[in-house]
This record gives structure tokens, C-alpha cells and sequence, in this order.
């Protein structure tokens, strides 16, 4: 079952204010998921819990920021929220378990690094960027 929209809403907007495009429905992630065809796609499975909030998408922000390698698209799904978007997006990578928060980077459509919840949980924000950063500046043009 959701949660209220008035509940997750900051959270959704701590990821679209640093330019996460939300996907709400599953026509949304296919269309995304077409575009992430070319070049290099970072997906963002967003989360109510504290490694969101403290460690994922603090993380995330920072790995952006200081990054010289930046991918192309950043799109988000929000794991307790919009639910067929969430099934849908994980239809894109079939042999990972769910979890939330988690990342996946998508380089010419094809999955090429995922970071898991329980790479993200017990670690702090800089840690999370550090990985994410490395990804980056692996799989970046």
C-alpha cells in the first residue's frame, strides 16, 4: 500500500531538485528507458526508509556535484510510491532482487554497475558518492 503523497513528496523533490526526472507510470519508464539507449543513464530507486534519506540521496546529490563525468539522464521511481513505475523499472534488471534505495547505471541500454541497499545501509553519504562517482568516471564518455 503507498504512502500519502504529502509524506513522500519532499523526498521525490530532494531528487527532481537536483534534475531526477520522475517516472510515475510504466508508459513513463519504457519511453525513459528508450532514451537510455544512448550514452549513460543513472535510475535512482528512491525510498521512505533512513538510508534514503541519510546516505542515498544525500550521496547521490554530492556524487553529482563533483563530478566531471556526469551521466546523461538521471531518472527516479519511488519503490513505496508509485508501485507500477517501481515493477516496471525492475523489469529493467531481472536477476537483482528489489531494493530500496539502490541505484542502477545504464550505458547504451545495457545495466553496466547497480548498487544494492545493503551497499547503501551502514555507510555514510560520502562513501555512497565515492561508488557512484567511481561508476561514473568508468562507464562516462
Amino acid at each position: 500500500m503507498p504512502y500519502s503523497p504529502l509524506l513522500v513528496r519532499p523526498m521525490k523533490e530532494e531528487l527532481t531538485a537536483i534534475g531526477f526526472k520522475e517516472l510515475l507510470t510504466a508508459e513513463e519508464v519504457d519511453t525513459a528507458m528508450k532514451d537510455a539507449e544512448k550514452g549513460l543513464t543513472l535510475v535512482a530507486v528512491n525510498a521512505v526508509n533512513g538510508a534514503a534519506a541519510g546516505m542515498a540521496r544525500p550521496g547521490v546529490r554530492r556524487a553529482l556535484e563533483d563530478s566531471s563525468k556526469r551521466p546523461d539522464r538521471l531518472v527516479t521511481v519511488f519503490a513505496e510510491q508509485d508501485l507500477e513505475a517501481t515493477a516496471q523499472m525492475r523489469g529493467y534488471f531481472p536477476d537483482i532482487p528489489p531494493s530500496a534505495p539502490s541505484f542502477a547505471l545504464f550505458k547504451d541500454g545495457e545495466l553496466v554497475h547497480f548498487i544494492p541497499c545493503h551497499r547503501i545501509e551502514g555507510r555514510d553519504a560520502s562513501a555512497v558518492a565515492t561508488d557512484l562517482r567511481a561508476a561514473f568516471d568508468e562507464h562516462g564518455q
